[in-house]
């Protein structure tokens, strides 16, 4: 996949430009980057990572010219993180490498302002592999995710992937509890 298709798996999300936003797991930065121009350079992001985040530095500037508004943590997203109330969080390839997704996701929703979104991509597999331990398809998705806390998901794109087969997708908020 390239920057166009990053930007098209997450684009009818149709987010509100200027707001702030994390991508757990955000690795180089492939869908940092796509998060970013779909939100406009008013935007803070916030990239958490164990690693890699020195590269996608290097390519938010190259790309948009600084990095004002970007904010790069290294440390694991399953761990507690100083980070304000979110708009938004980015799970794009990070949750398959866990078995327990509704730990994952109700730790992480703490982090969203109420009725805050989560945009997942994933693979859309129920089997993983080496690589991909523990991938969640969207139908499994849709039941999971009221169990941790947020609203029905509503499938947003798919690309194929010569990897798992499939790439998808989806938006869900949290439950203003």
């Amino acid at each position: 996949m390239d920057h166009q298709d990053h930007v098209n798996l997450l684009r009818p999300a149709d987010l509100t430009p200027g707001t702030t936003w994390t991508d757990l797991g955000a690795g180089s930065g492939a869908f940092t980057l796509a998060l970013r121009e779909l939100l406009g350079p008013s935007a803070d992001i916030y990239a958490v990572d164990h690693a890699h985040l020195a590269r996608l530095e290097n390519a938010y500037r190259d790309r948009f010219g600084d990095s004002e508004n970007l904010h790069l943590i290294y440390a694991d997203f399953i761990r507690d993180l100083n980070l304000p109330p979110l708009d938004g969080l980015l799970m794009a390839n990070s949750l398959h490498y866990f078995k327990d997704k509704e730990k994952v996701l109700r730790h992480v929703r703490e982090f969203l302002k109420p009725s805050g979104a989560l945009l997942l991509v994933e693979y859309n597999a129920d089997n993983g592999n080496p690589w991909v331990p523990h991938p969640i398809s969207f139908e499994s998705f849709c039941e999971l995710t009221p169990r941790a806390g947020f609203g029905q998901p509503r499938l947003l794109a798919t690309r194929p992937s010569s990897f798992l087969n499939e790439f998808y997708s989806a938006l869900t908020t949290s439950e203003n509890l």
